[in-house]
């Protein structure tokens, strides 16, 4: 496992997602885009949904792929892999670490983060990464077991609503404090934010929009069109 966690050092993982309704959230459509990324240098891929993780295992066979599903549930606010059962189907298509949300909202069947976190190493072995919003949940998002700490949820919950991604500060805290690998995750657009989220010590960058956001790109410049121009 360490030897997974080396192949991320100071380098690019790209998350490849759509929105459900785009016509590019097919699973062979995420394959072909993570098979694009990685071609071009990506050295992981982040992966929603366990049809998606599958279809990008069996055509990228070596890449480690951090796998996630997102879930609604009524009672929870929790929506990243909420419940083991949803990580053990992640698994079992082919992701090599699992993403959870660790934040301190409370999960939709009243499972706790450590019980979590224990079920995944204890019935799968796999590495997990914990999607933190504060640097308190970090702190107890380690003491529960998680292996990797990434910024992911900073600016998407109740508690950081008011702030921006990419949670920069938080990062330079996180990589000063937790001996765990820091992710940096969320809000990197240009170059330049990836490079600077290195120098403040991230192990690794994800970036996803910025990259695969192919409808939320379009949206944006249609949108800058200004009203009745022809």
């Amino acid at each position: 496992m360490s030897d997974l966690i080396a192949q991320f050092k100071n380098r690019l993982i790209i998350s490849c997602q759509a929105p459900a309704d785009s016509p590019l959230h097919d699973p062979e459509m995420i394959a072909a885009i993570a098979q694009a990324c990685v071609n071009q240098g990506a050295v992981g891929v982040r992966i929603d949904s366990p049809d998606h993780i599958r279809a990008v295992r069996a055509k990228l066979p070596q890449i480690p792929i951090i796998g996630l599903w997102k879930r609604t549930f009524p009672e929870s606010d929790v929506y990243i892999t909420p419940r083991l059962e949803d990580a053990l189907a992640v698994v079992e298509a082919g992701a090599d670490i699992v993403a959870v949300d660790a934040t301190a909202r409370p999960r939709p069947n009243g499972e706790t983060l450590a019980d979590l976190i224990a079920g995944i190493h204890q019935q799968t072995g796999k590495l997990v990464m914990a999607d933190l919003d504060t640097y308190e949940n970090a702190q107890w998002a380690a003491q529960a077991g998680a292996d990797i700490l990434g910024t992911t949820l900073y600016g998407y919950t109740g508690e950081t609503k008011d702030l921006t991604p990419p949670g920069f500060g938080l990062l330079e805290k996180l990589a000063q404090d937790f001996d765990q690998p820091i992710i940096c995750e969320g809000g990197i657009h240009t170059p330049e934010m990836l490079q600077k989220a290195f120098r403040l010590g991230a192990d690794s960058v994800v970036v996803g929009t910025a990259i695969t956001g192919v409808d939320l790109l379009a949206q944006k410049f249609c949108q800058a069109i200004a009203p009745g121009r022809p």
